[in-house]
């Protein structure tokens, strides 16, 4: 398909388990060491979990690549088989034909004969069960009744269990405790990190490539890992896609908006899940958890409480203001009443009576030591004025202290 375009030899995000391509991650290379021991060191049961695509089954074909041929093998994959059909299973995949018409003790017989042979002629009987987690309550058991296969110095056949996560909820239910006591070896498989999913990448178009290997670019590795929630199956759904699309446009180099269009397309046709939305505003660091609803509402209060005894201080000094202001000018318009009503009025500013006259305003004589004092008509914008205009709301007052804005003394 894309592979000449790319100068691959072959397509390197393959759906199909080869073991090749397995990228030695933290998790993989310790799940392939505990598998290795419990097999090597002929271990009770050998469980290896795994979330779906997480390669589980790269990793056992990886592990029974590595067998000698002084091992036999027989692996089931399709375990929705009861427990007649799980003994015959097993025989059929050691190479035995077992009748139709024997009985289930017989065929235990037969089986054991043959394990008891091959442990004579030095081999080594190994069972592995994939998709373990689709098995009976009563296959289970049939599989632990294999498990007493045994000589009086060691066990006859060697049993690996492989599954889903849900296969280690089924093995704590009470009726499995004989079988769960004789698990040895478990070992549970998580997802790659947002820098695995990077050498992930990496390590597979450098197997694929047969030059300059294709570069995935970080952000673009990034962008991968965030929609593929670090799952190597989606990993490589995604990448294949991302490949063919810009083989179809005949594009040599992948950018974040290529990858973009290509996961909106997968996710529209349900190929992949979408991300929650909560997963899509998280930051690539961990944030610290949120405080507890009680502490919140603590601090809610505490902030509230502050900020009512700031607004009460600001209003008390309000008021403290205006009293003082209000106090001065009750003080000023006292004194300057005073003055105007002490001066007696000249004899000829006295009006006749034949014809009265309009009198202008009178003029106060400053006593010695104290201030000139002006008309407040004549000083409309005063100081005082304008400070009682701001603080009161009041109109313009009747008098205010002198040379504020036309005696010239400003």
């Amino acid at each position: 398909m894309y592979e000449r375009f790319f100068n691959f030899r072959e397509r390197p995000f393959s759906l199909s388990p080869d073991p090749d391509y397995l990228y030695p991650s933290r998790v993989h290379k310790e799940a392939l060491g505990y598998l290795r021991y419990g097999l090597e060191t002929h271990a009770g049961f050998v469980v290896i979990t795994g979330d779906i695509g997480s390669g589980k089954t790269t990793l056992l074909q990886t592990v029974l690549r590595g067998l000698d041929r002084q091992t036999s093998v027989s692996r089931l994959v399709n375990t929705m088989l009861d427990a007649r059909e799980l003994v015959e299973a097993v025989m059929v995949d050691f190479g035995l034909d077992p009748p139709p018409s024997r009985s289930k003790p017989m065929l235990l017989r037969d089986l054991a004969r043959f394990l008891v042979e091959q442990r004579m002629g030095g081999r080594l009987a190994l069972l592995v069960i994939d998709e373990a987690q689709n098995l009976s309550m009563a296959a289970l058991e049939e599989v632990r009744m294999l498990s007493n296969l045994e000589t009086e110095k060691s066990k006859l056949i060697q049993i690996a269990l492989v599954g889903q996560p849900n296969l280690r909820e089924l093995l704590a239910r009470p009726e499995l405790e004989q079988l769960r006591q004789r698990v040895t070896v478990r070992y549970h498989l998580t997802a790659l990190d947002a820098d695995e999913t990077a050498a992930y990448l990496e390590h597979r178009l450098r197997l694929a490539s047969l030059g300059v290997p294709l570069q995935f670019p970080r952000p673009v590795a990034d962008l991968i890992h965030r929609h593929s929630r670090g799952v190597p199956r989606k990993i490589n759904v995604i990448a294949d896609a991302i490949l063919f699309f810009a083989y179809g446009e005949d594009r040599r180099t992948i950018d974040v908006e290529l990858t973009r269009q290509v996961v909106e397309e997968l996710e529209s046709t349900g190929v992949i899940a979408a991300p929650a939305a909560t997963d899509a505003a998280l930051p690539a660091a961990i944030p610290s958890p949120p405080p507890p609803p009680s502490a919140a509402l603590d601090d809610s209060l505490s902030a509230r409480e502050a900020r009512i005894v700031l607004r009460e201080r600001q209003l008390a000094e309000q008021q403290r203001v205006l009293q003082e202001s209000d106090r001065l000018i009750r003080a000023l318009q006292g004194t300057t009443r005073a003055a105007s009503l002490s001066e007696p009025l000249p004899r000829t500013a006295q009006p006749s009576r034949a014809m009265p006259t309009r009198v202008s305003p009178p003029i106060a004589r400053t006593p010695p030591g104290e201030r000139p004092v002006v008309s407040a008509a004549r000083h409309a914008n005063g100081r005082w004025t304008r400070l009682w205009r701001g603080l009161v709301g009041a109109a313009v007052p009747v008098f205010e202290e002198a040379g504020d804005a036309t005696d010239g003394t400003r």
